[in-house]
């Protein structure tokens, strides 16, 4: 059930993030500050491995940088709460909503947005590497539920 890829420099990325994170929300603001510093060091490190903008691994990481930016004005930071449980969620179970719900755009995806498609990606168990590397096919008697 464990997801736990400690030989990954990303894996380390997320897990201080959310340990960051969890600070800010304990009532440590510089928590917040810290991690969205972390999240702009994520990024750079990931266009500079990438070489590219448009890939997905720099796609989630910017989008976790710009909801954490968003939710820094003192009335929204309740916001946080959000990427805490999501960030603690892919640091142990390799389970990314943020990656899911990215690979649903449709700059993303080569299928028709189906809600097979939709189910497929956030009740499919985590997969190594990335959501963009395939998940597994949706069962016949769910295909039906699912409407796809």
């Amino acid at each position: 059930m464990f997801m736990i890829d400690y030989m990954q420099r990303g894996w380390w990325y997320w897990l201080l993030t959310a340990c960051l994170l969890t600070w800010g929300v304990a009532g440590y603001p510089l928590g917040f500050e810290l991690a969205i510093g972390l999240t702009a060091v994520q990024v750079i490190d990931y266009i500079l491995r990438e070489r590219s903008l448009t890939a997905f691994t720099v796609q989630v990481r910017l989008s976790v940088l710009l909801y954490l930016l968003l939710s820094y004005p003192e009335p929204l930071q309740f916001l946080f709460w959000v990427p805490v449980i999501g960030i603690w969620a892919r640091a142990l179970f390799g389970y990314c909503v943020m990656a899911r719900t990215l690979s649903l755009m449709p700059w993303n995806r080569r299928v028709p947005f189906t809600g097979a498609l939709l189910f497929k990606t956030y009740f499919s168990r985590p997969v190594r590497g990335n959501i963009m590397q395939g998940l597994p096919p949706l069962p016949a008697t769910l295909r039906s539920v699912a409407g796809g």
